[in-house]
């Protein structure tokens, strides 16, 4: 079964646990997390190798031009001494000429640079696609134990702010590094054949600011990181509190959750602003570095030029080189900070996306038909942390068709049973099995496919009341998603709305009240009708009038089927062929209701204790 369907087959949604302000996982390992990256896109390195190409030819036809220009120069310089001299002019039609090479370089590389950028565009959109699927189909196997110690918010910012930084780097970042690379390598060259002695001048800037961008990198990289780890915390708090504002209201809690919000905030931005203080340094000190190397070219060039050991349009094409140099090798400068972010971010990726999965199915899984649901526990061990047991030793029998009733104190162990049951987590002794198969030897989907679950937290999303039940049976029609309602007893206050069955839910799902959320999650599992159902405190957000109808719904529904009911309120189960009662794990007592009343032990305090306040 796809987890779509697995969705479908549930009355409500999961609650995963929330850890308040778990902080996102840091970066430890920037040459790590680059290879990681560099590893990644090497499905589009034939690409980027053409990106490479057409890059370096626009760069090649971009430090010509100050060449050509140069020569413009010379010649209007030669022009003038012919004419002084008597024996000639200036040749304006070879000038014309050098103009119009000029345009064609300019034009050529701009037309290479539109061209690389629109291929690297692609490039980027397609790894970005990847990721974020690859992502999505993760998500989808993990297991339940992930999420009770992740923050939402924190998930989200992987998905989104992370990637989206990888999918700008490939878009911009790469191919500006790409190109200021080039660019240095073409310049120099073109230094080098104008002037060996100026070009080694040139070069003498370049230790000193690689130097500098080394000590800026170190001190600006634990900062990055700290910003990655901040902003996970700020959207896992604003998470938090959207999805629980009306209890927020409720409490007062406005105030407390503003100064929450202020103080990640404020840790963001201590952060983000060293970080990005650090890493804004470069380019002005880059900068600085390169115009203290120009001020040395022109002294020295100009010296050059009036010994005869340069023309004058050879040191005017010179300092046009050297401008350009400092400009790349600034861009280079700046990217390191980008790289620095990116780095950051893949490692949050990919750590996401090499977390451990659910264990690995059967590689022969029996085949799930017919389910009849005889349902055993045999021995049963299992515990969140394996050091600190939540069932010790569950042994139970479910024949086929009964309703299985499990109550206790909160705590007990009653919802931890059903998450077994359903495999969102795997026993760590002990076997359960279904008609007689350990349900580790079926798969997940297929076992789950038989399974309708119902919980006390509903689910529901942006949509029509029709569509939200029938996410239940996808292929469903009308008639069979008015029927379903009819038999969760919904179809009487669907009616009453002016849209009826095509009434939008909204995002929030706070436009029909919490008892009519619950209806139509019932409505929902009655139209996929299941082989087991799972009843978790199902009726619990609807009044005394509407539950003795839904009881009554539910034990048509749960006709030859067998049915796990977990209930507080006692009085809803008093028709179960057999009630477990629980308590630290154990099964401490089991019988129907009249026999546990007559033991006289912990079911009857429990059931005495709801009654009792009652009268």
């Amino acid at each position: 079964m796809s987890e779509n369907k697995h969705k479908r087959q549930q009355g409500g949604g999961l609650h995963f646990g929330r850890r308040h302000g778990m902080p996102a996982e840091k970066a430890k390992d920037f040459k790590g997390a680059m290879r990681q990256l560099a590893a990644y896109i090497g499905a589009e390195k034939a690409i980027i190798a053409v990106c490479a190409v057409i890059a370096i030819a626009a760069n090649i036809l971009g430090v010509l031009a100050p060449m050509v220009l140069g020569g413009a120069t010379d010649e209007v310089i030669y022009g003038l001494r012919r004419m002084g001299e008597g024996t000639g002019g200036i040749d304006f039609g070879r000038i014309g000429t050098i103009m119009l090479v000029m345009i064609g370089l300019h034009g050529a590389n701009i037309l290479f640079n539109y061209l690389q950028g629109y291929i690297m565009a692609g490039v980027s959109m397609r790894i970005t696609y990847r990721l974020r699927t690859q992502i999505s189909n993760k998500i989808h196997k993990l297991p339940l134990k992930f999420f009770d110690k992740s923050s939402h918010g924190d998930v989200l910012s992987r998905i989104t702010n992370d990637v989206d930084t990888i999918s700008n780097t490939l878009n911009s970042g790469l191919s500006q590094a790409l190109m200021s690379a080039t660019s240095v390598v073409g310049i120099i060259v073109m230094m080098l054949v104008i002037s060996p002695p100026l070009t080694l001048i040139a070069m003498l800037i370049l230790p000193l600011s690689a130097v500098c961008m080394g000590v800026i990198v170190k001190k600006s990289q634990k900062h990055f990181k700290a910003q990655a780890a901040n902003l996970g915390k700020l959207n896992g708090h604003i998470e938090e509190m959207f999805t629980s504002h009306a209890i927020v209201k409720s409490f007062n809690g406005e105030k407390s959750s503003i100064e929450a919000f202020d103080e990640h905030n404020k840790e963001l931005y201590r952060a983000g602003w060293k970080a990005n203080f650090l890493s804004g340094m470069m380019m002005p000190i880059i900068g600085f570095i390169s115009n203290i190397g120009y001020v040395a070219i022109v002294v020295i060039g100009g010296a050059f030029a009036l010994r005869g050991h340069i023309s004058i349009g050879g040191i005017q094409a010179f300092i046009q080189y050297s401008r350009q140099f400092g400009h790349p090798v600034a861009q280079l400068a700046g990217t390191a900070s980008v790289f620095q972010q990116t780095a950051a971010a893949a490692e949050r990726v990919f750590k996401f996306l090499g977390e451990e999965e659910e264990s690995p199915e059967s590689e022969s899984p029996a085949t799930v038909t017919n389910i009849k649901g005889h349902v055993a526990f045999e021995n049963v061990n299992f515990g969140y942390d394996p050091e600190v047991p939540v069932i010790r030793n569950f042994t139970a029998t479910v024949q086929s068709g009964q309703k299985i009733a499990i109550v206790g104190h909160t705590g007990a162990g009653k919802t931890t049973i059903v998450k077994l049951l359903m495999r969102f987590y795997d026993v760590n002794s002990g076997k359960i099995s279904v008609d007689g198969t350990d349900i580790r030897d079926y798969t997940r989907d297929g076992l789950r496919s038989h399974f309708g679950m119902v919980l006390q937290d509903t689910w529901l999303f942006n949509g029509s009341i029709a569509e939200n039940i029938r996410y239940g049976k996808l292929d469903a029609s009308d008639a069979e998603i008015k029927k379903a309602a009819q038999a969760a007893q919904a179809h009487h206050f669907i009616r009453t709305f002016p849209d009826s069955y095509q009434m939008p839910i909204n995002e929030e799902a706070d436009n029909i009240s919490a008892g009519q959320k619950q209806l139509l999650t019932i409505a929902r599992t009655i139209l996929a009708d299941p082989d087991i159902l799972i009843l978790d405190e199902a009726t619990s957000n609807v009044d005394t009038r509407t539950e003795v109808q839904i009881q009554r719904a539910m034990d048509n529904l749960m006709q030859g089927r067998t049915c796990f009911v977990i209930a507080h309120r006692l009085s809803t189960i008093r028709s179960a062929d057999m009630i477990l009662v629980m308590h630290e794990g154990d099964i401490v007592e089991q019988g129907n209701h009249e026999s546990l009343l007559a033991e006289g032990g912990i079911y009857m305090k429990l059931y005495n204790s709801q009654f009792d306040v009652v009268e």
